[in-house]
């Protein structure tokens, strides 16, 4: 055993419309949650990366500058040998984190998205703008030019291999644009329907069939905010915290895992640490199975 699961905080808000996410990974680290698991052998808190202020130019430079940076680190640690866990940040951040991992493997990942909404925006078709709406469109290969093409020419992920689990808040557009590429949706009302488990189980064996292998990024929004408060944009009627704990148990185990990205951690709209305990939680059930693979 040589590696270490190895954390970079991605200290960014530029992407949401509340910024405060960009305060997520230095509230986290310096929790109580987080006090309890660092002792862990194998779970190392690396670097913490944080974004240029506004005298760095718009927000949409410094957000690509931000990936930038953010794909050059991620990239360094699975070169090293070490496995990535991203602790952000508003989610734009997956472009940086998810492009670092396409360059270090060289070729377009299997993602598993599992999120409240679908990201999917461009800049041509978002309501407001706000960029942690738009980063899966990016990772596709569409979207501004300055967060394209961070890690590989192209799109840094497979569409035939990307699924999202659990939206429950999107529009139109987006949609139709994910569905024009093939990428798999399986929303909250497919999986009321059939069951979390066997949406999961559907879910694992379209991005574990990716050649290069497969990521997965959690928004915190995906669970059901009575149990995480503490995010951007809550949505009512969310996963349930313990169905989700045992998804990230299981992924963790499969042989193909890359890299793992917790985003939208909001400690401004936490109660009583809920949020920072659910995410120390969350590690701790991967933990197992990504020591396995070191």
């Amino acid at each position: 055993m040589n590696g270490k699961i190895r954390i970079v905080g991605a200290a960014s808000g530029l992407g949401a419309q509340d910024r405060g996410c960009a305060d997520g990974p230095v509230a986290f680290h310096r929790s109580q949650a987080w006090h309890e698991l660092q002792g862990h052998p194998c779970l190392d808190w690396g670097p913490l990366l944080f974004a240029a202020d506004a005298r760095a130019g718009s927000a949409m430079a410094r957000i690509a500058s931000f990936c930038r940076r953010l794909a050059n680190e991620v990239a360094r640690v699975r070169v090293a040998g070490d496995f990535p866990l991203v602790i952000g940040g508003d989610h734009s951040i997956a472009v940086g984190t998810w492009s670092g991992v396409a360059r270090a493997v060289g070729a377009p990942l299997g993602l598993l998205w599992i999120d409240a909404h679908l990201d999917s925006h461009t800049p041509e078709s978002s309501y407001s703008g706000a960029v942690h709406g738009m980063p899966l469109a990016c990772l596709l290969g569409r979207g501004d030019k300055r967060l394209l093409n961070l890690g590989l020419a192209g799109a840094q992920v497979s569409a035939a291999h990307t699924v999202v689990l659990g939206p429950r808040s999107y529009e139109a557009e987006e949609m139709a644009f994910l569905r024009a590429l093939g990428v798999r949706i399986i929303e909250s009302d497919e999986i009321a329907a059939r069951g979390f488990a066997a949406c999961l189980h559907e879910a694992q064996a379209i991005v574990a069939a990716a050649p290069a292998g497969f990521g997965l990024t959690l928004d915190l929004d995906v669970i059901d905010p009575g149990s995480a408060p503490g995010v951007g944009s809550p949505e009512p009627d969310g996963l349930w915290d313990g169905d989700v704990l045992a998804a990230l148990a299981r992924l963790a185990t499969l042989p193909g895992l890359l890299a793992v990205e917790i985003a939208e951690y909001n400690p401004d709209r936490d109660q009583q640490g809920q949020t920072a305990r659910l995410m120390a939680e969350l590690i701790s059930e991967m933990l197992p199975g990504l020591v396995e693979r070191l």
